[in-house]
């Protein structure tokens, strides 16, 4: 007899699966948060070695840098895929679940699967956690036990090529404790200060740290005093390393609908006609630095990709929170930007590849960014800027940003509410106001990837 599916029964049991997520949850965010940091790679490489060392069971691209990673890992992560690889991706934040932190090939962990991956590795967990507390330390954070179980999860899937996110800095961040066979660092600027100081040169340093004496480097353009810093880094570990504007380049670059085609030189052979459908300059360069991660995997660099793979992949890539379109009448983006430089890429595209009369900024941001910093990256794009909160406890009260924005924007530019949800629906009526001028309006809502992701389940948008 041929057993039937039973819809009744796999409901009963994904709602389980769901339920026990939020107990997993709630349990590894009782830990300390992932902006807490304890610097060291201890108590993580000392689960991990107890649970037979996953993060050696295959390589590992390992991204550092300021802006960028999310993207650049989910372009390797579809190139990679298209070359026939299996993949397991570790990106932080996530935008709507925790599960997306954690994907094998270009499919969130299941919540069952990720339920199954804790109570794998919670028992070692909490024998460190132990030790650590015995010594006077703390336990595992929040964002350790997830790269325990990312590299779990990848072991036992298992992929062909684990694709890692750092979460901060590089070089005691907790997926430094597996060593990348490629190295890939994308732009460096200021960011995290109250960890990594606001000197570009010192950042540099610890993103460098990353590097390991076997791995390929990859380097994305950097400000001069963060690539003297890593190119000294390379040259003492004898790093073979491929530099943007030397070994690999944007060749071209121009504005298609939906995106935009592109010429890219990476490190064994040129692919042309290459169409992204995703917007801003700054994304033709992740593209790029994919592309050379990708030959550098697969050939040591010495071996181009087919072309025609190549524009496959890209063809269908996706960036979900980077400069995103959510709705149409009007227009709404999101955008996760949430440092000066990430907003100065943003104001760079809006101008770059919209063609908006009127531009309305909704913006809600952590209290320990520089706020000042992205909102005068953006004064000159937006025309009025909606200032508010998400439902995050670190937000900045509207109150303060208000003010801040006040004297950057003028008060009669700033509006201050202190609800996202009613944020949106001001900014869309502001956007709409100059519609019987003939002007085509639309919003951009940015400061966090929390306010990305809020605004895109405001909207109905959750697919990632």
């Amino acid at each position: 007899m041929i057993e039937r599916p039973d819809p009744r029964r796999e409901a009963s049991e994904a709602l389980e699966a769901r339920r026990r997520l939020r107990e997993v949850e709630e349990a590894i965010l009782a830990r300390a948060p992932e902006h807490d940091i304890d610097p060291t790679l201890d108590r993580v490489a000392d689960v991990l070695h107890l649970l037979g060392s996953p993060e050696r069971n295959a390589p590992i691209i390992h991204i550092a840098g300021t802006n960028g990673k999310t993207s650049t890992a989910r372009m390797i992560e579809t190139l990679a895929m298209e070359t026939g690889l299996s993949t397991g991706r570790f990106t932080s934040p996530h935008l709507h679940d925790i599960t997306e932190r954690i994907v094998l090939s270009g499919r969130p962990i299941e919540a069952r699967r990720f339920v199954e991956t804790y109570d794998d590795v919670i028992p070692y967990v909490e024998m460190i956690d132990a030790r650590s507390q015995a010594e006077g330390g703390p336990r595992l954070s929040f964002f350790e036990v997830l790269v325990v179980m990312a590299f779990a999860a990848f072991a036992d899937a298992p992929v062909d090529v684990m694709i890692v996110e750092v979460g901060l800095g590089g070089t005691w961040d907790a997926t430094n404790a597996a060593d990348g066979s490629v190295c890939v660092i994308t732009p460096i600027a200021v960011d995290h200060e109250a960890y990594l100081g606001n000197d570009i040169a010192g950042i540099a340093e610890n993103k460098a740290g990353i590097l390991t004496p076997d791995c390929i480097a990859v380097v994305a353009g950097q400000e001069p005093d963060a690539a003297e810093v890593i190119t000294a880094r390379v040259e003492e570990l004898g790093v073979s390393a491929a530099y943007e504007g030397r070994d690999i380049e944007v060749v071209s670059r121009e504005l298609a609908v939906g995106g935009q085609l592109v010429t890219l030189r990476g490190l064994a052979r040129e692919y042309s006609d290459v169409m992204i459908p995703l917007h801003g300059e700054h994304q033709a360069h992740n593209a790029l630095l994919a592309v050379a991660a990708v030959e550098a995997l697969l050939g040591g660099g010495n071996e181009g990709l087919d072309p025609e793979l190549v524009r496959e992949a890209f063809g269908r890539v996706s960036s979900p929170g980077r400069l995103e379109i959510v709705r149409r009448s009007p227009t709404v983006i999101v955008d996760s930007a949430h440092n000066p430089a990430g907003a100065r890429s943003l104001a760079a595209a809006l101008m770059d590849s919209f063609t908006f009369g009127r531009i309305i900024g909704v913006m809600a941001v952590m209290a320990d960014k520089d706020a000042e910093g992205i909102l005068e990256e953006l004064e000159s794009v937006f025309d009025e800027i909606v200032v508010t909160r998400s439902t995050s406890a670190r937000g900045m009260a509207p109150a303060r940003l208000g003010e801040l924005a006040a004297d950057i924007f003028g008060e009669h530019r700033v509006h201050v509410i202190r609800d996202l949800p009613d944020a949106l629906d001001a900014a869309a009526e502001l956007a709409d106001s100059g519609d019987s001028g003939g002007v085509i309006g639309g919003v951009v809502a940015t400061g966090s990837v929390i306010t990305a992701g809020e605004v895109r389940m405001l909207l109905g948008v959750t697919d990632v």
